[in-house]
């Protein structure tokens, strides 16, 4: 696809290592800030941010034919849903923390107090370049550390943009993006910082934790991996249909939440297929080429990726059901539906991050979930039933990082849940509060208003002393 790309910056070890420093040297002062100055910081960003909202939805445009609703609904309503949740709380959140005083330490009080961990780095993805930048970016004000941020060089006319943004809105001994390639983020990753939020492959997360820790610098890795989806023999099928091919073709399936492959109960298998072809045709038309509101994959290399899959799964057998066809001049492909896929197939082990949606079936939950479980821990898990118990099995007998029920995605739209993996999927969690404690540490305060009975403890040892923490051990 031919697009304009902005001339990528470079910079050297030097000058990065200049922006640490300076970087470093404000961390305490910004660290003191109290919440009222905080959320003024909140606010311009949020007005600054609004005025940019045209020019985010071109430079989306230019960068994989984003269509402007889906960036309002994906991009921006995101960050500024995030902003106006943490101005609501974040008095909240930076008060004291209260917590119980045990009888044994009568005479005490103790509350967290959350801190800025110091200087942090924010390496962000291209396929939602936007909410994945600045919602972390708003929890790591929020939390009072200085910032760099790294978006991906994938995304080149977002990440201008973007960098427009930040440089209006925050002083540059606060918060500074730097733009550049793989060079630019080995620099980076080599330098101690307080804290680092990634966002993206499982593989390059190994990269930046191993990274991390030579500093024992802590991180929240937010990665991604094959979000499973089942649909049992109970589920409503026009409402499973309908959502499932929505999510799946967001962004062209470029999503880490995005239903990674289907399982149907087999019975009602054909049902499910013959649906999805109907929303496939009413959101997208009969082309899916000539509409406007279907985007396309973000470059050449990941649109070889993801045809090879494709290929690769016809090989061994696949079938297609719709879809199938792609323009490799235009980095295109048809929503595509795929059964009878063998297991070890590539398709079937690796995240698929584009619009083919592999269907299989099943016809026991208990089987189902044994297999599910012979796999790493998936960043989501979808569930579509209105059978509780089956509900509760699926839940109870599996490991993800969320889980939606009777809708798939919808999760990341509510700030009150953690957003984040386990494992393979993920470390630590984002959003609202839990996004706020990532980017703080949780400083335990203790205050001995009154004298301590324990001091009674204190050598040398006796009978009567042995006494009392024997009493202590048995009782309190």
């Amino acid at each position: 696809m031919n697009r304009p790309s902005p001339a990528m910056p470079t910079y050297t070890r030097e000058e990065i290592d200049n922006t640490f420093i300076i970087l470093k040297a404000n961390q305490f002062a910004v660290g003191s800030t109290n919440a009222r100055e905080r959320i003024e910081k909140l606010k311009k960003f949020h007005r600054i941010f609004l005025q940019y909202r045209q020019a985010i939805k071109e430079a989306m445009f230019l960068d994989f034919r984003k269509h402007a609703f889906e960036v309002d609904l994906t991009e921006i309503y995101t960050v500024t849903s995030e902003l106006k949740h943490t101005k609501r709380n974040l008095r909240r959140w930076m008060g004291k923390h209260s917590t119980p005083t045990p009888l044994a330490l009568i005479g005490s009080r103790s509350y967290i107090h959350y801190e800025a961990k110091g200087v942090v780095l924010i390496i962000s993805p291209w396929n939602f370049p936007v909410t994945l930048t600045f919602g972390p970016l708003i929890a790591a004000i929020a939390a009072g550390n200085t910032v760099i941020v790294k978006p991906s060089e994938q995304t080149p006319n977002t990440a201008l943009v973007m960098q427009q943004i930040v440089e209006e809105v925050f002083e540059p001994d606060e918060v500074v993006l730097l733009q550049g390639g793989i060079e630019t983020s080995k620099i980076l990753l080599s330098l101690p910082f307080n804290h680092i939020f990634f966002t993206g492959s499982s593989r390059v997360g190994k990269i930046v934790m191993e990274s991390a820790a030579k500093h024992l610098t802590s991180v929240t890795l937010e990665l991604g991996g094959k979000s499973p989806t089942i649909v049992d023999e109970t589920a409503n099928i026009d409402q499973a249909a309908r959502t499932i091919t929505w999510v799946k073709c967001i962004n062209n399936g470029q999503i880490c939440i995005a239903p990674d492959h289907v399982w149907v109960y087999e019975k009602v298998k054909e049902k499910f297929i013959i649906s999805v072809n109907l929303y496939l045709k009413k959101y997208y038309s009969e082309d899916a080429h000539k509409e406007p509101s279907y985007a396309r994959l973000v470059n050449e290399n990941h649109f070889k990726k993801v045809n090879e899959l494709f290929k690769n799964a016809i090989e061994k057998g696949a079938k297609v059901r719709a879809g199938g066809q792609s323009k490799g001049e235009e980095n295109y492909m048809d929503p595509t539906v795929l059964t009878d896929i063998p297991e070890g197939t590539d398709i079937m082990k690796e995240e698929i991050f584009g619009p083919v949606l592999p269907v299989q079936s099943f016809q026991n939950i208990s089987e189902l979930i044994t297999q599910l479980n012979k796999k790493e821990k998936p960043l989501a898990l979808y569930i579509y039933s209105r059978n509780q118990k089956n509900i509760r099995q699926i839940i109870e007998g599996t490991r993800t990082g969320g889980t939606c029920i009777n809708s798939c995605g919808i999760h990341f739209f509510n700030n009150n849940l953690p957003f984040g993996g386990s494992n393979f999927s993920g470390i630590g969690k984002g959003h609202g509060w839990f996004g706020f404690e990532s980017f703080s540490n949780a400083r335990a305060v203790y205050n001995q208003f009154m004298p301590s009975a324990l001091e009674i403890l204190v050598p040398p040892y006796n009978r009567f002393k042995q006494r009392i923490i024997d009493l202590a051990i048995k009782y309190l």
